[in-house]
C-alpha cells in the first residue's frame, strides 16, 4: 500500500496543503509553477484588477489546451480508422 505524502502547493502567492500519492507530486509541483508563470504573464500583458481575474484567465487558458487536444485526438483518431478501412479494402480486393 502507497503511503500518501503531504506537500505544500503554492499558487498564487497562497500555499494550499495536499496529501497525494507519491506519483503525483511531480506533476502538481509542475502544474503549480506553470501557473505561476502564466499568472505573472497575464499580470505583465494585461491590465488585471485582482489575482481572481488572474486565476479565471489562467483557468480559462489550461481548460482550451486540454479541450483542444481531445479534438486535436478525435481528429487523429478519425484519420486513423480512415486509413484502417481503406488498407482493409485494398486487402480485401487484392487477397
Amino acid at each position: 500500500m502507497d503511503e500518501k505524502l503531504k506537500i505544500k502547493i503554492s499558487i498564487a502567492d497562497r500555499v494550499y496543503p495536499l496529501t497525494v500519492d507519491p506519483s503525483q507530486e511531480e506533476g502538481l509541483r509542475s502544474a503549480s509553477r506553470k501557473i505561476d508563470i502564466m499568472i505573472k504573464q497575464f499580470e505583465e500583458n494585461y491590465a488585471v484588477r485582482d489575482k481572481q481575474d488572474v486565476l479565471a484567465m489562467c483557468a480559462l487558458q489550461f481548460a482550451s489546451q486540454v479541450e483542444q487536444k481531445q479534438i486535436d485526438n478525435a481528429i487523429n483518431a478519425d484519420e486513423t480508422i480512415d486509413r484502417i478501412q481503406k488498407i482493409n479494402a485494398f486487402l480485401d480486393e487484392n487477397l
